[in-house]
This record gives C-alpha cells, sequence and structure tokens, in this order.
C-alpha cells in the first residue's frame, strides 16, 4: 500500500486539498456535514456536548492498513484529529473535535472466535451486548463492559471493570495481543513477546501510544445462565444503604457476585439504583441480605445469555442529555468507620443541591466495590498499568451530572470540579486523622473527567513516559488529539 501512501503524501503537499477531499478521492470512506452518515455518527454520543463538536468530515478506515493510511497521511498536516469508538466518554474532545478529522472505529467491528485456543479477535468499533451476543454458543465469554451499549475501544484502554473483573480483573488482563498503528503509521503487534512494553503499557494507558485495530483476548468460561439486574430503593434510610455497602466491600462474599450501588438525585427523584450480577444461576443464600433485608422493588431475575444481562443495562444509557463525569478512589479498611461514606455522600449531596434547579439535572453516585481479588486477578495475569496493590480493598466513585442546556454548562463543569476537589480534601483529612490508611490511590480512565490528574496519581508514570518516548518521540498524539495525555 506503499503507492497509496505517497499519493496522499503528494496530494497533500502539492496542492491546497483539505485531507478530508484527498481520503475521499483515494476511496476512503469519508462522510461529511449534511450526510446522513455523518449526522448519525455525529448524534451518537452519550453527552449531548459532545455533538456540539463538529468536525471537518469523518473517515472510517475498514481495516488496520487504511487505518495506518489516515495517521500518516495526518502527519503530513498539522489538523487536529479525533477517534471515537462507542462514543461513551463524556469529556470534551476525547472522541470528538471541532474541525479537523473524526475517525471513526465502527467499520473496525470484527468478532473472530478461535475454538482452539478459546481467544477471540474483537473490533474496537464493536459494542459489548454485541461482543457477547456473537460469542452464543460458544460457551465463553469475554471480560468487558457491564453496560452492553458501551464501545469496546474506550473501555479497554482504560483498564475496563467488568461483573467479570473479581474473577478475571479487569478487562485489559484479559488482552493477549494489540494491533496498533504508531504515530508513524507502522501497523506492530503489541503482547508478552512483541513490544512487550507497550503491551503493558496499553492496559490502562488509554490513547497517548497509538490506535489499536484490534484486540486479541483470552475468554472465560460461560456456558450457564446468569443471574442479574436492579434493586431500587425508595425511602430508605442512607445510614442503613452505606452500612450494607460497607460490609459487602469488607467481606466480600463470593468473586462470582458483582454490584454497583448508585444514588439518583433530582427535583423528583430521590432513589437508589443497584445493579446485581452472580455468574451462575441464582445467588447462594446470604450473598445479598443486607440489601434485601432494606425491602428494594426486585427486578433481578435468571437470563439466559450474559449479552441479554448486559442489554438490560442499556435502559440506563439515557442519550439526549449533556454530561460531566469524575471519580475518586476511597481505601477501604476492616471495620472503615461509617462517617467516612458518610461525610463521601453528605457532600455529594449538598453540592447536588447547588445546581439542582438547572433545566434537566439530574445527579449521580456510583459506590463500585473493588474487592483485593481483582488486583489479585491482575498480578496473575501479568499486571497492568493501575497497579492495584493485591491487599487492599476499595470503592472506586464516579459521579454523574446530566443537564439539558449549554447554558447550563459552565456552572455544571463547576460542580463537577467543585466534587472532585471535594472528595480528594475530604479522603485527605479521614487519612491524616488515622480514619483511612494512607495507601496507593490510583483513578480509574473510565471513571474520572478530564480536568483530574490521571497520570499524577499513577505510581507506574515514568515508566509509561519512557514506552511513549519510544513509540511516539515527537509527541504525535500528544499534540494533535486530546485525552490524559502523557509528557
Amino acid at each position: 500500500m506503499a503507492s497509496l501512501v505517497n499519493s496522499l503524501v503528494n496530494a497533500l503537499t502539492g496542492n491546497s486539498d483539505s485531507l478530508c477531499s484527498v481520503l475521499a478521492d483515494h476511496g476512503f470512506q469519508v462522510e461529511y456535514p449534511l450526510s446522513l452518515s455523518y449526522a448519525h455518527d455525529l448524534t451518537n454520543y452519550w453527552s449531548a456536548a459532545c455533538s456540539d463538536l463538529h468536525p471537518e468530515c469523518m473517515v472510517a478506515p475498514k481495516n488496520a492498513q487504511e487505518m495506518s493510511d489516515v495517521i500518516t497521511a495526518l502527519g503530513y498536516t498539522q489538523d487536529q484529529f479525533a477517534v471515537k469508538s462507542g462514543g461513551h466518554s463524556p469529556n470534551l474532545g476525547f472522541s470528538s473535535t471541532q474541525g479537523g478529522l473524526l475517525i471513526v472505529t465502527k467499520n473496525l467491528d470484527q468478532v473472530v472466535y478461535d475454538p482452539s485456543t478459546q481467544t477471540a479477535v474483537v473490533g474496537p468499533g464493536q459494542r459489548w451486548e454485541d461482543v457477547q451476543g456473537k460469542l452464543e454458543g460458544t460457551g465463553r465469554a469475554v471480560v468487558g463492559g457491564r453496560l452492553g451499549g458501551v464501545g469496546v475501544g474506550g473501555l479497554l484502554l482504560g483498564g475496563g471493570l467488568s461483573y467479570l473483573s473479581p474473577q478475571y480483573g479487569w478487562a485489559a488482563n484479559n488482552i493477549l495481543s494489540y494491533e496498533v498503528v504508531l504515530a508513524n503509521g507502522t501497523i506492530v503487534d503489541a503482547n508478552a513477546e512483541e513490544n512487550s512494553d507497550l503491551f503493558a503499557a496499553l492496559k490502562g494507558g488509554g490513547s497517548s501510544f497509538g490506535v489499536v485495530t484490534s484486540y486479541t483476548v483470552q475468554t472465560r468460561p460461560m456456558d450457564h445462565p446468569v443471574w442479574g439486574g436492579n434493586y431500587i430503593f425508595s425511602g430508605v434510610d442512607t445510614a442503613k444503604m452505606l452500612a450494607a455497602l460497607q460490609d459487602f466491600v469488607e467481606y466480600y462474599p463470593d468473586e462470582k457476585a458483582s454490584i454497583i450501588l448508585t444514588r439518583e438525585h433530582a427535583p423528583l427523584l430521590d432513589i437508589w439504583v443497584m445493579f446485581l450480577f452472580y455468574n451462575g444461576e441464582k445467588p447462594p443464600a446470604g450473598i445479598f441480605d443486607n440489601f434485601t433485608a432494606l425491602h428494594p422493588i426486585d427486578q433481578t431475575r435468571t437470563y439466559d445469555s450474559y449479552a441479554d444481562l448486559l442489554k438490560n443495562g442499556d435502559k440506563y444509557i439515557l442519550h439526549g442529555s449533556r454530561y460531566s463525569i469524575a471519580g475518586e478512589t476511597i481505601p477501604v479498611p476492616k471495620d472503615m468507620s461509617p462517617e467516612v461514606l458518610q461525610s463521601i455522600f453528605d457532600f455529594w449531596l449538598d453540592v447536588n443541591n447547588e445546581v439542582l434547579l438547572e433545566t434537566g439535572m439530574v445527579g449521580t453516585i456510583d459506590f463500585q466495590p473493588f474487592p483485593r481479588s481483582i488486583a489479585q486477578k491482575a498480578l496473575e495475569l501479568g499486571g497492568d498499568l493501575l497497579d492495584f496493590p493485591p491487599n487492599q480493598d476499595y470503592i472506586l466513585l464516579q459521579i454523574t451530572l446530566q443537564w439539558t442546556l449549554a447554558l447550563s454548562d459552565a456552572r455544571m463543569h463547576d460542580a463537577t470540579q467543585k466534587l472532585f476537589k471535594g472528595f480528594g480534601r475530604l479522603i485527605t483529612e479521614h487519612i491524616a486523622n488515622g480514619t483511612l490508611p494512607n495507601v496507593y490511590r490510583p483513578l480509574y480512565m473510565n471513571d474520572i473527567g478530564a480536568d483530574q490528574d490521571y497520570w499524577g496519581r499513577l505510581r507506574t508514570r515514568n515508566r509509561a513516559l519512557q514506552t511513549r518516548l519510544r513509540y511516539d518521540p515527537k509527541g504525535f498524539f500528544q499534540t494533535r488529539t486530546s485525552g490524559f495525555r502523557l509528557s
């Protein structure tokens, strides 16, 4: 394909044609404003604010070679660009761009299962419910997203929490090989034998190192029905709910069990929504008793397939609103003072009430148990950039603010900043007074806002930086596209 690259380069350096027109002239699938495909991809974001950014055009490479040609051609321009997988990140510029080129991975949607190795090759343009659906009948599953409509690419590059994580670690720990397009357009494989430093850096390193065009993943047994769904709680005493959560984290009952506990707060809404999963037909007695004792509306059942359970969560991916996110990491010691979670919750509620009357406002806080078994499994599978210690339990916090009008953007952005800075201050105070242990607390990339310091919280940062300098010495991805940048 060198002649195509040469032709692209000659066209770009020899006249004033835009990159979009050059790519279109050379047979790439290019989408322009006013076309139906452009409009569809522009509106296919979780946060409507991302749709406010209008690229000059979009290109949808069909394979790694086309992706290589696009990246090579970008190197001969000064155009900004972004790469979009599922479009679930609400951080502006991470998978969206104003002007420049938007690379959409929707054509890189392969799911190819190899029964001899029980591995699957998965493209970044897929969504998790479809990946699992295509594995139906194999008796296997991929360790991936908990909501079926989330995209593959972004989740895996950020590490990836899964309902299966207590058994098998981060989703990224189950990746055996990456096919990557580097800043100079070279296509390489990154695995334990080839480019092993890049392989390690991609396990939680985001998009700083290259564009991944396929993932070879180890599948896991899934030849049985699974149980899960939601509990809905209304009018439940907050202290009792937080006590049930704390007990679940401190005495994690079963590695096959997984939950997310969520509080939703709006002018006419104030409920707890709990996501539950058990990797089996029914959970053993006692697993969720602390929660059932609080008398939820029970929306759980046994699902014939894991894919069907993931699709059930899609009703909580609400499109059409504007969103911001932020996250924090709480270390959980045995017999932790209930004051810790209560102080976090009370602060969250106070800040939410300050913006409660913004049009369409819904505030959400997610408490995600992160038992030490996840870090233990991660180490057994070779580790990752997040490098959580195997002897410490955590809760990963995520907050979401939802609203309708662009007029509210600045106020909601300020509230988001106030929340994550306040969480950090509260946790630091609890550490200072001995209520919490002074331990390593990395952030989970997929749950944090663009203003948070992902790399500054990683003890593996320097190792990752050396890898970035090796594979992108000129800083192509650092300067030409947005994300959690490493410099």
